[in-house]
């Protein structure tokens, strides 16, 4: 599996880097990573490079590039200051543009003829949630999103299945929060919602293995329901 970057026309003159995951066994379809808090990270680039070992094209576009390219923080205590700091500047509606950018620039590979999701993680994942009401992609998966419920006049707008993976011990996304979305969500074939006792946030990406791995199984197992079979 070979890794690049690649470039997004960002629709005025400039452009914004995506990193690339390029499965040796395509299976026609792509997934684009949504980033969390901390920029595009090793974990970010790892989540991509999993989905492309299962035969997506993955991209993980920069989406603070605006503010400045190449954002990657740690979880120390000031990179986390650092990337609330980045949070509060972050223009969604901006972000939510660029990912529309980075599917149509899918979209229009020569010879891609698939389908498109989105896979978010904590502020990914109120994105994700968000790019299923607004953008033309054909499945969302939703780790962890934080804010989910301040948009939830955009569910009855969702276009395409929707998948969402809690801890119940989250500290960002309380249980009454929780409660919130899962109450707002249609009851779309093949998406769902999945909280995960005695887990906390970012479990994904860094601790609680067994959520992960079970959260992983069920957001593929969600993906091939929700993009068929692909062209290869």
């Amino acid at each position: 599996m070979s890794e690049a970057k690649t470039t997004i026309d960002a629709g005025d003159g400039r452009g914004f880097a995506a990193y690339v995951g390029r499965p040796e066994k395509p299976n026609g379809h792509a997934v684009i990573v949504l980033q969390e808090i901390f920029g595009v990270t090793d974990a970010i680039r790892g989540v991509a490079d999993r989905y492309a070992a299962e035969g997506y094209l993955a991209l993980a576009p920069d989406l603070y590039w605006r503010i400045e390219p190449g954002v990657e923080l740690s979880h120390s205590k000031a990179d986390i200051e650092r990337a609330f700091q980045y949070l509060e500047r972050f223009d969604e509606e901006a972000g939510l543009a660029d990912i529309g950018r980075v599917a149509a620039h899918i979209r229009a590979m020569p010879g891609f003829r698939g389908r498109v999701a989105v896979v978010g993680l904590c502020l990914g994942g109120k994105l994700a949630f968000r790019c299923a009401a607004r953008l033309e992609v054909d499945a969302a998966a939703v780790f962890y999103g934080v804010g989910v419920e301040d948009h939830l006049d955009e569910a009855a707008a969702l276009r395409c299945p929707v998948v969402l993976h809690y801890g119940d011990q989250d500290r960002y996304a309380s249980a009454e929060a929780q409660a919130r979305i899962e109450a707002a969500l249609p009851l779309t074939a093949g998406g769902g919602f999945y909280r995960y006792p005695g887990v906390g946030h970012g479990f994904y990406t860094r601790g609680e293995l067994a959520a992960a791995e079970l959260a992983h199984e069920r957001t593929t197992a969600f993906l091939r329901t929700a993009l068929g079979a692909g062209n290869r």
